[in-house]
């Protein structure tokens, strides 16, 4: 709930004691875990370690900071910051103080992230003081941003130089500027004690927009703690647990589902500023890491460091994965290889964002699927006129469960449409299959609609996977095209020194695919446009292949490829022909 809809309350009187003792603060988790585990460590930052209670007390003193500086509940505070200590304490200091953190996608446009810190009402924001020049020109847009709060940061190379004695270009100079330091100088030991209450906010987190600006997710206190049970639950997490944070922070599946559970039991969180094999490597020997979560081409990257045969990983138990299932060869060779468990997270942010959990003993026997609902999280399958589908047949995912999001911000048409019928409407199609496990077909989006059929991009990218083991990434979109409407096509990376036939890829994939599921262009590229979490911008895939097709007269013949593409065609009409 935006802050000028709170209601106002005594601070001093009953409703703050009995806040206090009953409340859901994310906030406390850290205080408890303080208390209940004086002596684990809380979290590592380079050559920097901090126990819980001394990590407790230096999220007191930014809350004292902050109050200082007249924050109060329900005031909105941005965050710009790669992975550090830094932006988990400000996290943490928010939620005691009942602020809402808004943080910063560190690959978003100036437009987009003038957009937010509009949008959101950001009242200050925080920023690491290598991004103050790339953030400068948002900020200087925003009037309404009155504080900027310098936090400290590994050196950027080209960082611009001016009068200022750090070093630190000091832009725009109409704001009151305060280093983290002396934030933290100003505050207490103390813990605060401040009404909020359990639906108030804790964060806005913007989805990605596609064709337009993002969306403000409001997730509360309530629906971000009950995520961190649940996943600390689904994933056995335990005090002597050690995990390796090295995806954005700035994301929620990082934040909410593995840094929020590791402070929630007490957990020590080592902070990488990204993936770098070596590093993960090491990091993982040294500090006998139990947990880490990646994406597949880490994984990947990390079995074929020259190191890895030699590396002790035997503290491992669990890597978990996202944004995408694993080929069959890859997923065995990293259950063979790292010698632990593995799972994939499947979810969104409006869900903060866990909703299934693909379990080890899954990995092998439903390769492809994206698992089984986790606690506290209801999965349907609906159709369009809002009937629940039995196990079997296919529709739209939908959700309930108290880790949903409270709505979009200040947009309640887009919230009521996500509500519809008392469920929350993934904009995902799946199934659920007659074990009970859920199958992602494809986002509605992204559904191809070729020769008046709809062809799930998923699926044919499975079947491109297991047909040519160079392939090393791939992406199946639906390209414009004068006779099919849109072209099934498949624009692929391969392994390092490997190469690939498109015809032979096409070829084998007529018989592993009916054949109007078989792409009419395989498209070989260099690299795949992604969001700074990894992920395929497949909007962006789809724009830059949009005139592939363009020369192509209408009628049975393909033609040849635009070299310059570094495509190739693949086989003739009959080879992806419509059976019908």
């Amino acid at each position: 709930m935006p802050s000028d809809q709170h209601p106002d309350r005594d601070d001093s009187g009953r409703a703050l004691a009995e806040n206090l003792i009953q409340r859901v603060n994310v906030g406390d988790s850290l205080t408890r875990s303080a208390a209940a585990h004086p002596g684990r460590t809380a979290v590592v930052d380079g050559d920097r370690r901090w126990s819980y209670p001394e990590f407790n007390a230096l999220v007191n003193r930014v809350c004292g900071g902050l109050e200082g500086l007249g924050y109060a509940r329900g005031d909105a505070l941005a965050l710009a910051s790669g992975n550090s200590a830094e932006f988990l304490a400000v996290y943490y200091a928010a939620a005691k103080l009942g602020l809402v953190c808004v943080p910063i996608n560190l690959g978003w446009r100036t437009d987009e992230v003038a957009y937010v810190l509009g949008h959101s009402r950001s009242r200050g924001i925080v920023v690491q003081e290598r991004l103050v020049g790339a953030m400068a020109e948002a900020i200087g847009t925003v009037p309404e941003v009155a504080d900027v709060v310098l936090a400290p940061g590994p050196a950027a190379p080209d960082a611009q130089r001016s009068g200022d004695p750090a070093g630190v270009p000091r832009e725009p100079a109409d704001r009151r500027w305060t280093r983290f330091a002396d934030l933290v100088e100003a505050g207490t030991e103390a813990e605060p004690a401040h009404f909020v209450a359990d639906r108030d906010p804790l964060t806005y987190l913007y989805t990605s927009g596609t064709t337009s600006f993002p969306k403000g997710v409001m997730a509360s206190h309530l629906a971000i703690y009950l995520e961190s049970m649940s996943s600390a639950l689904e994933c056995g997490w335990g005090s002597a647990d050690r995990f390796v944070a090295m995806m954005p922070m700035f994301h929620t599946a990082q934040l909410n589902a593995f840094c929020t559970p590791a402070v929630l039991v007490g957990a020590a969180v080592h902070v990488l500023r990204g993936f770098d094999p070596e590093v993960l490597l090491d990091t993982v020997e040294r500090e006998r890491i139990t947990q880490v979560f990646g994406l597949p081409m880490m994984y990947r990257a990390t079995l074929e460091h020259p190191s890895f045969a030699a590396r002790d990983l035997g503290s491992l138990r669990r890597c978990t994965y996202a944004m995408a299932a694993m080929p069959e060869g890859l997923i065995r060779r990293c259950l063979d290889e790292f010698g632990c468990d593995f799972g994939l997270l499947f979810g969104q942010t409006e869900m903060s964002p866990v909703t299934t959990l693909f379990r080890p003993e899954h990995q092998l026997s439903h390769l492809g699927a994206v698992g089984t609902p986790v606690t506290n999280v209801q999965v349907g399958i609906m159709s369009p006129d809002g009937r629940l589908l039995p196990r079997g047949e296919q529709g739209e995912i939908v959700y309930r469960g108290p880790s949903t999001m409270t709505g979009y911000l200040y947009n309640p048409e887009a919230t009521d449409e996500a509500f519809a019928y008392g469920w929350f409407h993934s904009g995902d199609v799946g199934r659920f299959d007659g074990d009970g496990v859920l199958w992602f077909a494809d986002r509605f989006k992204d559904v191809i609609k070729t020769g008046g059929e709809n062809v799930a991009s998923r699926e044919v990218e499975l079947a491109v996977y297991a047909a040519d083991e160079a392939v090393a990434e791939v992406v199946v979109i639906g390209l414009p095209h004068p006779r099919w409407s849109e072209a099934i096509t498949a624009v692929v990376l391969t392994k390092p020194g490997r190469t690939l036939d498109p015809a032979g890829l096409v070829g084998a994939l007529k018989g592993r695919l009916d054949g109007y599921k078989v792409p009419k262009s395989v498209i070989v590229a260099d690299e795949l446009p992604r969001t700074s979490t990894g992920k395929v911008q497949k909007n962006v895939v789809r724009q830059r292949y949009a005139e592939h097709y363009a020369e192509v007269a209408a009628g049975p013949a393909e033609s040849a490829p635009d070299g310059a593409e570094g495509g190739a065609e693949g086989g003739s009409a009959d080879g992806a022909a419509d059976p019908r």
